[in-house]
C-alpha cells in the first residue's frame, strides 16, 4: 500500500515512511491510494473470530509486508489487551466504552499500535526520533504512556495550559523519562497551530520531527478496530446499526468512516460536537468557516478547526451529496451536556463523560427521526477524568481506579511557553 498526500497525489510514501514523518514533505495529511475490500464471508461470520484476529484482518492491506506477519500479529494483541464492552443503557442504544485501556481513554489504541510500529521500524537505526503532539485532553496521555521508555524516540506533548482536567494533565507531565510536557498559554488551536508550524520550518528540518496526533496514519487507522467489535456484538439484534461518535478533531469518526467504505456494513455516522461546531455548520451550509475555539465541559473536543476532515472530504470524493447520505452531524451545548449526564445517571444508571454524553445527545437527536436502528454512542474517556464537572452534577464522588492512583501521587513537571519560537528554541537545543 502506498500513500499519497492530500496537497498533492503525485507525492507518495511506504506506510513505514508516513508513520515516521507523519506528514508528507509538503505538509499534506496521507492517505491510502487505495480502498481495500474485505472479503463479504469474512463480514458475515464476524462472531466466529477473536478480536486480534479480527484487527489483524482489517489492517494487514494497509501495511502489507512492510512488517512481517507475525510480528504485526504481536503488535495487534500487546495494542488490544484490555476489552471493549458494549452496555445496554436503553432499549435498543448501547454505549461503546472505549476506556479501559492503560490510560482510560478511547486513543490508547491507536497510540499503543503505533509506538509499537515506530519500535519495529526504528530498531535498527541510530538517528532519533522526537514525537511532537498537541492535545486537548486525552491524546497527550495515551502517546506519552504507549511511547514511554521506547528506546530512541523522544515525546514533546503541548497542552493548553488550564484547559485539561487534573488527571489528563497528570497523564501528560508525570511521567518523566522520554515524555516531556509544554504547557501553552493559550487553547487547543494554538498548540496544534504551533505542532504545524515546526513541522514546516525548515529550520527544523535537520530534526526527525513526526507526529503522533491522529494526522499520523499509524494512529488514525487502527481506531478501525472497535467499530468492527461492536458490530460483532451486535449484528444479532438484526437491526442497522447507526454510531455517534463524539468529534474533535474527527481521526476517529473517519476511521469509522474508512472501516464502512472496507466493508463494515454500519448505515450511519453521526459527527456529535460541542459548541465548536465548524462541521455541523458546514453540513448545513457547504461553507468550511472554523470560528474561535470555545471552551467546554468536553475539552478534548475543544477544536475548531478539525484536521481529519479533509480525509472524510476525500474518502467521499469530495461529493457532498454522497457524504451527506452517511453522515450527520450535530452540537450541544454545555447545560445540554450536564443535564443528559445527570438524566443517564438518575434514569438509566449509567455513569457518561461530557463526551458520551454529546454523543447520546447526537443519538437520540438522529433515531427520533430515524427510529429503526440500532444506536451506538461512544464513550470516549473515564468519567474520574471529568469530576469538577460530573462529581459536581450528580453529587457523587467517583472513585479513581487502582491504575491511576500510584501517577496521582506524582509532581506535575512541565515547561510553560506562549508563543512557537519559545517551542522552536527547545527544540534545537
Amino acid at each position: 500500500m502506498k500513500y499519497y498526500s492530500l496537497n498533492d497525489y503525485d507525492i507518495k510514501a511506504s506506510f513505514k515512511s508516513a508513520a515516521i514523518t507523519g506528514i508528507a514533505p509538503d505538509k499534506g495529511l496521507y492517505f491510502p491510494e487505495s480502498i481495500p475490500q474485505l472479503d463479504a464471508e469474512f463480514i458475515k461470520n464476524i462472531e466466529q473470530y477473536s478480536n486480534t484476529e479480527i484487527a489483524l484482518r482489517v489492517i494487514t492491506p494497509f501495511i502489507g509486508d512492510e512488517i512481517p506477519q507475525h510480528i504485526l500479529k504481536k503488535i495487534v494483541e500487546e495494542t488490544l489487551s484490555f476489552d471493549f464492552p458494549t452496555i445496554e443503557v436503553e432499549k435498543y442504544i448501547y454505549a461503546l466504552e472505549l476506556y479501559h485501556g492503560p490510560t482510560l481513554a478511547f486513543k490508547d489504541v491507536g497510540a499503543r499500535f503505533m509506538s509499537r510500529c515506530l519500535n519495529y521500524f526504528t530498531q535498527d537505526e541510530n538517528k532519533k526520533i522526537t514525537i511532537l503532539v498537541a492535545t486537548s485532553g486525552d491524546t497527550g496521555g495515551a502517546v506519552a504512556s504507549g511511547f514511554l521508555g521506547v528506546e530512541g524516540i523522544n515525546v514533546l506533548i503541548l497542552y493548553p495550559s488550564g484547559k485539561v482536567s487534573n488527571i489528563q494533565e497528570k497523564q501528560l507531565t508525570a511521567l518523566g523519562q522520554n515524555i516531556t510536557a509544554l504547557e501553552v498559554d493559550g487553547s487547543f488551536d494554538d498548540c496544534q497551530d504551533m505542532a504545524k508550524q515546526a513541522f514546516l520550518d525548515e529550520e527544523l528540518r535537520n530534526i526527525n520531527l513526526t507526529s503522533a496526533n491522529s494526522i499520523n496514519i499509524a494512529r488514525w487507522l487502527p481506531q478501525m478496530f472497535y467499530y468492527f467489535f461492536v458490530y460483532k456484538q451486535l449484528k444479532h439484534l438484526g437491526k442497522p446499526l447507526a454510531v455517534s461518535v463524539p468529534s474533535g478533531n474527527f481521526g476517529n469518526i473517519c476511521a469509522g468512516l474508512m472501516a464502512k467504505k472496507i466493508g463494515l456494513p454500519i448505515a450511519h455516522f453521526i459527527a456529535a460536537t460541542n459548541v465548536n461546531d465548524t462541521v455541523p455548520r458546514f453540513m448545513e451550509t457547504q461553507d468550511y468557516k472554523p470560528s474561535p475555539t470555545i471552551e467546554t465541559l468536553s475539552n478534548a473536543m475543544d477544536v475548531s478547526n478539525p484536521s481529519n476532515f479533509i480525509r472524510i472530504l476525500e474518502l467521499f470524493g469530495k461529493r457532498f451529496e454522497s457524504l451527506e447520505l452517511e453522515l450527520s452531524s450535530n452540537s450541544f451545548s454545555d447545560p445540554q451536556t450536564l443535564a443528559t449526564i445527570s438524566k443517564l445517571y438518575k434514569e438509566h444508571n449509567y455513569l457518561a463523560d461530557p463526551h458520551g454524553a454529546v454523543g447520546y445527545l447526537g443519538l437520540k437527536q438522529y433515531m427520533d427521526e430515524n427510529p429503526n436502528y440500532t444506536g451506538i454512542f461512544l464513550e470516549t474517556a473515564h468519567p474520574v477524568k471529568f469530576p469538577e464537572s460530573v462529581e459536581k452534577e450528580l453529587g457523587i464522588k467517583i472513585p479513581v481506579p487502582k491504575s491511576l492512583q500510584p501517577l496521582l501521587k506524582k509532581e506535575k513537571s512541565s515547561i510553560c511557553i506562549k508563543s512557537y519560537n519559545e517551542l522552536k528554541d527547545y527544540l534545537l537545543l
